[in-house]
C-alpha cells in the first residue's frame, strides 16, 4: 500500500514554495536544454531528488522518481530545443539516422533495468559519470580519439547504445555523454549540441516507458504518480522549460565553443557532486 504524505505539510505557504521552486527549475532547465543540448536533466534530477527527500519519501525510490520525472519533462523540452537548433542547421541528420535507433534501444533497456537497480546505484551512476565528463570538458585540451567518427556502423551503434543506456539511468537527455563523445571524435561542438537535443527525445521516450513499468507496483510514491513519474511536477516544470529552450539555443549559437564547454562542465560538476554526497 502506498504511503501518504502528512497532510499538515501541505499548507498554503508550502504549496506556493513548491510551485515557485518547480517554476524556477523549469526556467533553468529550459535554458540549459537549449544551451547545452542536455534536456535540462542535470538540473531537474538533483532538484527533484532534494524536494522528495525534504518531504520524507522513502529513500529507496527518491532517485527513481527524480530520474523518471526528469525524463518525462525532457520530452517536450527536447522537441523545443531540437526545433530551435534545426532552424540553425545544427542537427546532423546523417548522424541522427545512424545513432538514433541504437540510442532508443539503449534507453529502453536502461528504463527497464531501473526496476532492479537501487536508488543509491542511480545516484552513483549520475555522480561518477557526470564528474568524469565535467573534468574532461574543463581541460584546455579535451580527449581526442580521432579526427573523425568510427567508420564501422556497428561501432557507432555500440557507442550510441551505451549512451542511451547510461543517459536513461541518469535522467538526462543525452548531451552529457553524446556531446563530449562526439567532441572526442572532432565533431563540431555546436553541431554536437544540436544533434544531442534530438537524441534526447529518443532517450526520454523509451526511458520514461521503462520507468513507468518499473514503478507501477512500488509503494510510497507521491500522489498522482504514473509509475515513477510525478505528474504534478511534469505539468509545472515542462511548459516553462519548453518555452525557455529556444532562448538557450540562441545563446548556444552566439557563444564561443570554448565557453560553451566550460559552462557545460561547470553545471555538470556541481550537480554530480551534489548527487554523490546526498
Amino acid at each position: 500500500m502506498e504511503q501518504a504524505l502528512d497532510p499538515s505539510m501541505f499548507d498554503g505557504q508550502t504549496i506556493v514554495a513548491l510551485i515557485a521552486g518547480f517554476a524556477a527549475t523549469g526556467v533553468i532547465s529550459g535554458i540549459l536544454a537549449g544551451l547545452l543540448g542536455v534536456g535540462g536533466g542535470i538540473v531537474i534530477v538533483p532538484v527533484l531528488f532534494w524536494v522528495l527527500t525534504l518531504f520524507h519519501f522513502p529513500a529507496s525510490i527518491t532517485s527513481h522518481l527524480a530520474v523518471a520525472t526528469s525524463l518525462a519533462i525532457i520530452i517536450p523540452t527536447s522537441i523545443s530545443s531540437m526545433r530551435a537548433h534545426a532552424k540553425r542547421g545544427n542537427v546532423d541528420h546523417a548522424l541522427l539516422s545512424l545513432w538514433g535507433p541504437a540510442v532508443f534501444v539503449g534507453a529502453l533497456i536502461g528504463g527497464i533495468m531501473s526496476k532492479f537497480i537501487p536508488g543509491g546505484g542511480l545516484r552513483l551512476v549520475f555522480g561518477v559519470v557526470g564528474l568524469l565528463v565535467a573534468i574532461n570538458l574543463s581541460m584546455p585540451k579535451h580527449l581526442v580519439i580521432s579526427d573523425h567518427l568510427p567508420k564501422s556502423a556497428w561501432v557507432n551503434r555500440a557507442i550510441a547504445t551505451v549512451i542511451g543506456f547510461i543517459s536513461a539511468l541518469m535522467g538526462i537527455g543525452g548531451g552529457t555523454l553524446s556531446v563530449p563523445t562526439l567532441a572526442s571524435f572532432s565533431f563540431p561542438v555546436h553541431r554536437a549540441v544540436g544533434t544531442s537535443s534530438a537524441l534526447g527525445l529518443l532517450i526520454a521516450i523509451p526511458g520514461v516507458a521503462g520507468f513507468i513499468w518499473a514503478g507501477l507496483s512500488v509503494a510510497g510514491r507521491p500522489p498522482l504518480s504514473l509509475g515513477f513519474v510525478s505528474l504534478p511536477a511534469v505539468l509545472i516544470i515542462a511548459p516553462i522549460s519548453y518555452l525557455l529552450a529556444p532562448w538557450g539555443a540562441h545563446l548556444a549559437h552566439v557563444l564561443n565553443a570554448r565557453y560553451l564547454k566550460l559552462a557545460f562542465a561547470f553545471f555538470l560538476a556541481i550537480t554530480a557532486a551534489r548527487m554523490l554526497i546526498s
